[in-house]
């Protein structure tokens, strides 16, 4: 179960954050709207939700779970692999240390985002991206192990981030789309797989035993229900315009 999570409001220079979607620029005040019903869903799924301010020098600092992984024993602050983003850990570092007494560190040449990181009880997925190099994934274990827990490798070739086509959803469950379908590792589990015209929807998290799906998903909210779920929709369409997606605009630990 989750107690906390940590958001940071939109900044207006949201309309240069990076972005491979071809979708047009965000709408800041629709983004501001999107943004105060996902923290409003956050407050009814049972968190506690620390708002921090918005970071006008880093356009794409709204989407905090790339710049530290929460984990049960530990934070550990992440060294994103988008050069333009770097600097957003030491504005996430404040907030991470009001929860945390042991807080560790990625360090350069290795990078990692935490978008690429799926937690499954103590175990680390870890994907293999162009903002993840191996190094990155390397340092993370090792902290995880430090902390005993573990974590493993998964390449990637189709999206962004591991948990653009992922998400754990407890219980043995896991949403998943494109080559996330036919992966080794992930066959052990009991794989909800969404269509690849809703893949945008795989980025769905769970939180306290509800899960939040991106509005405008159909057959991804029956599929999620009919698992045994309760779905609360979040409009996040503006964050989509630059390539951020439901579990990207928090830290929930």
């Amino acid at each position: 179960m989750f107690k906390n999570a940590i958001v940071r409001l939109p900044s207006q220079s949201m309309i240069n954050g990076l972005s491979d979607a071809d979708l047009g620029s965000p709408d800041f005040d629709k983004a501001c709207l999107q943004h105060a019903d996902y923290i409003e869903a956050l407050k009814e799924c049972g968190l506690n939700v620390t708002v921090l301010e918005s970071c006008e020098d880093f356009p794409d600092s709204c989407f905090v779970e790339d710049v530290a992984l929460m984990t049960p024993s530990c934070a550990i602050l992440t060294n994103p692999g988008a050069l333009s983003r770097r600097g957003e850990v030491a504005h996430i570092s404040a907030a991470v240390e009001q929860f945390y007494d042991n807080i560790e560190q990625i360090t350069s040449p290795a990078t990692i985002e935490a978008g690429d990181i799926m937690m499954v009880g103590d175990h680390y997925y870890i994907g293999l991206s162009a903002r993840t190099n191996q190094q990155g994934a390397e340092q993370m274990i090792a902290i995880l192990e430090k902390y005993n827990m573990t974590g493993s490798v998964v390449t990637l070739s189709e999206v962004l981030h591991l948990k653009t086509g992922l998400g754990y959803l407890e219980d043995n469950n896991l949403v998943a789309c494109g080559e996330f379908l036919t992966k080794a590792e992930f066959q052990k589990y009991n794989i909800i797989e969404i269509d690849q015209s809703e893949s945008y929807s795989a980025n769905s998290v769970w939180i306290n035993g509800t899960v939040l799906v991106p509005l405008g998903y159909p057959k991804a909210c029956a599929a999620i229900k009919s698992a045994g779920y309760k779905v609360r929709e979040v409009d996040v369409c503006e964050f989509r315009k630059i390539d951020g997606g439901l579990s990207c605009l928090s830290l929930r630990f």
